[in-house]
């Protein structure tokens, strides 16, 4: 059985910082492609960041420069450094793990950023 368990959310003031994580199991997570996405009350989901088997990354365009992704391949885990959150941050984030067609998503874990 897949899945894939986030943690790390909660509020947060503007400026501030959380690290979420994502730890899977039922998969070999090594040569998986693990994404983050977000999506907002009323808004589409969003990619945020996403990370390759070989550790290449990739950011969403508001997230870039503030957001930093990476992977624990012992531990089986990827994680989501947010930096410099703002208001507008606010969502609900997934993990999700891709190989080829295979795609495999968390249950979300709510961020929110407000004082």
């Amino acid at each position: 059985q897949v899945q894939l368990v986030e943690s790390g959310g909660g509020l947060v003031q503007p400026g501030g910082s959380l690290r979420l994580s994502c730890t899977t199991s039922g998969i070999t997570f090594r040569i998986y492609a693990m994404n983050w996405y977000r999506q907002a009350p009323g808004k589409q989901r969003e990619f945020v960041a996403g990370i390759g088997d070989g550790g290449t990354s990739k950011y969403g365009d508001s997230t870039k420069g503030r957001f930093t992704i990476s992977r624990d391949n012992a531990k089986n885990t990827v994680y989501l450094q947010m930096d410099s959150l703002e208001p507008e941050d606010t969502a609900v984030y997934y993990c999700n793990g891709q190989l080829n067609k295979l795609t495999y998503w968390g249950q979300g874990t709510q961020v929110t950023v407000s004082s």
